[in-house]
C-alpha cells in the first residue's frame, strides 16, 4: 500500500540592500541561511523612488519563489516610511512609503529597515545591549537589546566636534583627506564615545572600512563582513511589527 508523502515547503525570503552603487538581493531561508547566490544591478541615477522600486522589482525575478521580502535602507525608516536618505537625495524619498509601495509591485509582504539595522539584526548574539557600527561612505548605527531592534538612532549626524558630525570626521572622504594613521586615531575616540554612552555588551563594526582599523580592539568588539549579516533579512520577520 503506498503512502503519501507530505512536502512541507520552506519559507523563502527575498533579502534586498540597497547601496548608493548597486542594488543587491539573495534569497534566504527561514534560518538565514543563502540559498541562492547574490545578484546585483546598478543604482539608478538619479536614484528616485520610482527607478529604485523598478529595479527592486527586475532584482527580484532572479529569486523565483520568494513569499516575503525585507528591505535594508541607507537612510532614517520608520514603520516602512522613508525619512531621509543622505546618499540618495532626502528630497526625492521624505516620507515615501517604501515598505507598501514595495509591497504592493511585489504582490508580497515586505519589511523597510536602516540597512544598519538590518545587518546588526544579522550578527547579534540576542544577549544584552549589543551596537552594529558600519565604517563605509558614512556611520551607520544600530542598537539592540536582547535581541529586539530598538528605535533607529541616526548617530551618524550627532556633532562629534564643533564643525563635524560623525558622517563627517570618520566617513570615507575625510580618512582619504586625512590618511589612515589619524583616522584610526579618530575611530580609537569614537569607540571611546561609544562605551561611556552606551556601556555596550557587545560592539559589532561593519562595513568596507572595518579593514583598516590597525589598533587592539577590547574583546567585547566583533569585526564582521556583510555576508556575516544577512540573516537579518530572516531574522526582521521575527521583530514585532510596528503599529
Amino acid at each position: 500500500m503506498k503512502t503519501l508523502k507530505q512536502t512541507v515547503t520552506a519559507t523563502k525570503i527575498l533579502s534586498v540592500d540597497i547601496g548608493g552603487s548597486n542594488i543587491k538581493g539573495t534569497l534566504l531561508n527561514e534560518e538565514g541561511q543563502m540559498i541562492a547566490d547574490y545578484k546585483k544591478l546598478p543604482t539608478p541615477s538619479p536614484a528616485t523612488p520610482d527607478k529604485v522600486m523598478a529595479t527592486i522589482e527586475q532584482l527580484s525575478k532572479n529569486f523565483p519563489g520568494f513569499e516575503k521580502a525585507s528591505v535594508g535602507f541607507p537612510g532614517y525608516v520608520k514603520n516602512g516610511v522613508i525619512v531621509t536618505a543622505p546618499n540618495l537625495g532626502s528630497e526625492l524619498w521624505h516620507q515615501i512609503p517604501l515598505a507598501e509601495r514595495l509591497s504592493a509591485l511585489l504582490q508580497k509582504p515586505v519589511r523597510v529597515v536602516n540597512d544598519a539595522d538590518m545587518q546588526g539584526l544579522g550578527v547579534v548574539s540576542g544577549k544584552g545591549l549589543e551596537i552594529m557600527v558600519t565604517l563605509g561612505t558614512g556611520f551607520g548605527t544600530a542598537v539592540l537589546y536582547n535581541g529586539l531592534l530598538l528605535p533607529h538612532l541616526e548617530l551618524a549626524h550627532h556633532p562629534v566636534t564643533k564643525t563635524k558630525d560623525y558622517d563627517t570626521y570618520i566617513g570615507d572622504k575625510e580618512m582619504e583627506r586625512i590618511g589612515k594613521q589619524r583616522w584610526n586615531k579618530r575611530m580609537m575616540r569614537v569607540i571611546d564615545i561609544l562605551k561611556t554612552v552606551f556601556n555596550y555588551d557587545h560592539l559589532y563594526i561593519g562595513g568596507g572600512n572595518s579593514d583598516e582599523l590597525t589598533f587592539k580592539l577590547d574583546n567585547n568588539i566583533t569585526i564582521v563582513n556583510n555576508k556575516d549579516g544577512i540573516r537579518g533579512g530572516a531574522r526582521l520577520w521575527n521583530q514585532p511589527e510596528a503599529k
